[in-house]
């Protein structure tokens, strides 16, 4: 279904708002699960086609979406519940003899059981991002589980050598060899969101560590853009899942979305620090994005780009338009410089007509390169469209 033109006015506050609501109505009240927590396995009509499988990330990212809704005064009284729910489930993650976070839960008569009980550094990302804005909702409670989050982090994942954290441990808290930016990438979004929440400085502090030992030291092994792989060591893992495309946590390439995911993260650091360095390296990432990535032909953002340049995987994902869009607002304001609106304009408009589904809300999740749908899963696990109403409250905080 292609929208009516003309198209809406993409930087109206209004505009935005409405569409976090169009978007906070395709899960809201479908998606509450009386039985605790919300299913997170939608269709593209809302219908739930797993009711019981339970993954860490959609479990938080609830939390996040609905934190954020509620602070703007958006999603009602609905969204009030919605967010207390989210947040009364968390604890069934929560793995008391270790302390970690189950993975994937099976969720059934008011039980869980655990069937993934890996402990992910990108999981621990999403449990501090939560308390954080669940805080800032005035979500009783909250408070206490940044801090105890950030001290699990320390205690598990922290490597002082390297400024980084690990990525992946055993149940019982045997670190993996494999290391990687994304979970620092995420951590960095929630550490700034913890320091927002608390004025504590040392998130802030780690937040800009976090983003100097990606943006630059480890960039700078990878032709100044950030790769995603690296080995215990921190080297360089040129070869990780090359020939798995399927991987939605790990994806072999150098990605444009999170290049500008990163963009938005060094703006807002410069927000909270000014340095005129973060603003040109937030600026290169995100034009290094768009010239590698821009599909001239059909539109919107490539997934991947290898190393020599090429596309290697040329699919559209919604999250990679959304973080893209929200970067170019923040470019677009912190250098005043028209060709960044522009960028919005156009990252919008082939959202517009190719991802949001105007009938039942919310986003399509994956396209091909020419556009076309692969299925009718508009939301599974991972997705609750945390990144596109994110980056509509990232840009009305822009436009304030």
């Amino acid at each position: 279904m292609i929208p009516a033109t003309p198209l809406p006015d993409f930087r109206s506050p209004a505009f935005l708002r409405a569409h976090i609501e169009d978007t906070l109505s395709f899960y809201l009240p479908r998606a509450i699960d009386p039985s605790g927590g919300l299913f997170h396995f939608l269709r593209d009509d809302g219908s739930v086609y797993d009711a019981h499988t339970r993954h860490l990330v959609s479990s938080t990212r609830y939390v996040v979406t609905l934190g954020m809704a509620v602070r703007r005064g958006l999603g009602g009284p609905a969204a009030r519940q919605a967010l207390q729910q989210a947040f009364d489930f968390l604890p069934v993650h929560r793995r008391p003899d270790t302390g970690g976070y189950a993975w994937l839960i099976d969720w059934r008569d008011g039980q869980a059981r655990v069937l993934d009980a890996t402990n992910h550094a990108y999981g621990l990302a999403f449990v501090l991002l939560a308390h954080a804005h669940a805080h800032m909702a005035g979500v009783a409670g909250a408070h206490a589980g940044i801090a105890q989050t950030f001290e699990l982090l320390e205690r598990r994942f922290w490597e002082p050598q390297h400024g980084l954290y690990a990525d992946e441990a055993t149940a019982d808290w045997q670190v993996r060899p494999y290391r990687g930016q994304n979970a620092n990438m995420h951590l960095c979004e929630a550490l700034l969101a913890a320091h927002d929440a608390t004025q504590e400085p040392r998130y802030l502090d780690r937040a800009a560590l976090l983003a100097e030992h990606i943006t630059v030291r480890q960039a700078a092994l990878a032709d100044g853009l950030v790769w995603e792989h690296y080995k215990a060591d921190w080297t360089v893992d040129w070869d990780y899942n090359k020939d798995d495309k399927t991987n939605i946590f790990r994806p072999w390439g150098f990605q444009p979305g999170h290049l500008t995911e990163w963009t938005k993260l060094l703006l807002q650091l410069n927000e909270r620090r000014p340095d005129a360095a973060l603003v040109e390296r937030a600026r290169h990432f995100f034009d290094t994005a768009m010239h590698k990535a821009w599909d001239g032909e059909h539109g919107g953002l490539y997934y991947g780009f290898a190393p020599d340049g090429s596309i290697c995987d040329s699919d559209k994902y919604f999250w990679v338009q959304a973080e893209s869009l929200a970067a170019a607002a923040r470019l677009a304001t912190v250098t005043g410089e028209p060709r960044y609106w522009a960028a919005y304009e156009h990252l919008w408009a082939y959202s517009w007509r190719h991802f949001v589904d105007h009938e039942h809300g919310a986003w399509w999740r994956i396209l091909s390169a020419d556009n076309r749908k692969y299925s009718d899963e508009k939301s599974p696990a991972g997705k609750v469209d945390y990144h596109t109403m994110g980056a509509c409250h990232d840009v009305l905080d822009v436009l304030k």
